[in-house]
């Protein structure tokens, strides 16, 4: 559904006010998403996309959830803008298919030596110069297959349906499982690695800002976390089939 045929289906005494105070809201969650995406995607896309997640909102409230209005707004205006990006896939096939051989490397490379692969060991795996490997690394920041952002959409729905909040006791055990083998994977990585992530998604900076903290090169924070990312992906592999993400 567009912004105009939402808004009309919405429309009523109060909208309009509830709409501009909550703009400010989309805009902000705009340019924060703007600095963990690439250059092509538009901050006026994810603005279009994020006012259809506030009418959204507006429409499927219910305040008997136990939620704030402003925290289920942004959980739904967030949604709408990821989902924007997603069908608007800009990543090439050949990086796509570089990432999964990455995280297949890392893979095969710890289960047969028990230790953390380091970024040499991954190129020797792959057989390319740590250069090539360096760039592989940054083309896949683009294409985050796996991503610790991405996993906490996976509670956006939660206020949409009434079924959502009875889950089905087996899918709850897989679900919990996994968040329980997703922290462990996390405080598992490299120390480096672990900071970054630490860093990118729960202070919420920037690649630029880390690079500040840690002394190095935004493109070098850039491989970092996209390292960390696809180490995170080999090693939850068994759970990929098992979860949706």
């Amino acid at each position: 559904m567009n912004a105009v045929a939402m808004y009309t289906s919405v429309q009523s005494v109060g909208v309009d006010a509830r709409i501009m105070e909550h703009a400010p809201l989309v805009k902000r969650i705009a340019h924060h998403l703007l600095n963990r995406l690439p250059d092509s995607v538009q901050v006026d896309d994810l603005i279009q996309a994020g006012m259809i997640g506030l009418l959204e909102a507006i429409k499927n409230f219910d305040a008997s959830q136990g939620a704030s209005f402003e925290t289920y707004a942004g959980i739904r205006i967030k949604g709408a803008m990821l989902d924007e990006v997603r069908r608007s896939d800009w990543t090439p096939r050949s990086v796509h298919k570089n990432s999964r051989r990455v995280a297949d490397a890392i893979q095969s490379i710890e289960n047969k030596t028990q230790c953390e692969a380091r970024d040499v060991d991954i190129a020797e795996h792959l057989g390319i110069a740590i250069d090539e490997y360096n760039h592989i690394l940054q083309d896949s920041v683009s294409c985050r297959l796996f991503s610790v952002e991405e996993l906490a959409q996976n509670e956006d729905n939660y206020f949409d349906e009434p079924h959502h909040i009875e889950e089905e006791p087996l899918n709850g055990l897989v679900r919990d499982g996994f968040q329980q083998a997703l922290a462990n994977a996390i405080m598992g990585l490299p120390e480096r690695e672990r900071l970054v992530i630490s860093l990118y998604y729960d202070d919420e900076l920037n690649l630029r800002e880390i690079g500040e903290v840690l002394n190095i090169s935004e493109s070098r924070v850039s491989q970092i976390c996209t390292q960390a990312v696809l180490r995170l992906r080999s090693r939850l592999a068994e759970w990929t089939d098992a979860i949706e993400l």
